[in-house]
């Protein structure tokens, strides 16, 4: 007699229990993060630009506000960022915080921190 060999019903349906939450997971985690490179790229943009060099506060959020809208940024706003002055550069940061409800009372917390000073978001601390 041969014994059988391969999964089980039960196992088969814990192993696909187990993608299908893998997968939901992904399918939450994935626009938060696809939204901080974005925002991370429109600060990178703004840093290097030359017209902002001399531009009040307001005209670097507004110029934020218009990149934000062109690239569907919304999980910071404009009034959100610090903007200093530094050495005459102007510096604009993004600290922010998403909740992404997963299942139930399951939520996950998203600390993101973006800056137009290349290298600020591996020195900075939570």
């Amino acid at each position: 007699m041969k014994n059988q060999k391969g999964i089980t019903l039960f196992g088969m349906a814990l192993v696909a229990i187990v993608i299908v939450f893998a997968a939901v997971l992904v399918m939450k985690l994935v626009p938060p993060y696809i939204d901080y490179w974005a925002v991370k790229k429109v600060l990178a943009v703004m840093g290097n630009d030359p017209d902002l060099k001399g531009k009040s506060v307001q005209d670097v959020r507004n110029s934020f506000s218009k990149r934000a809208g062109i690239d569907n940024i919304t999980s910071i706003k404009s009034g959100d960022l610090e903007i200093t002055r530094d050495g005459g550069e102007i510096l604009v940061e993004a600290k922010y915080r998403v909740e992404v409800p997963i299942v139930a009372n399951i939520t996950a917390c998203l600390d993101f921190f973006a800056s137009s000073k290349p290298g600020a978001e591996t020195s900075a601390k939570p």
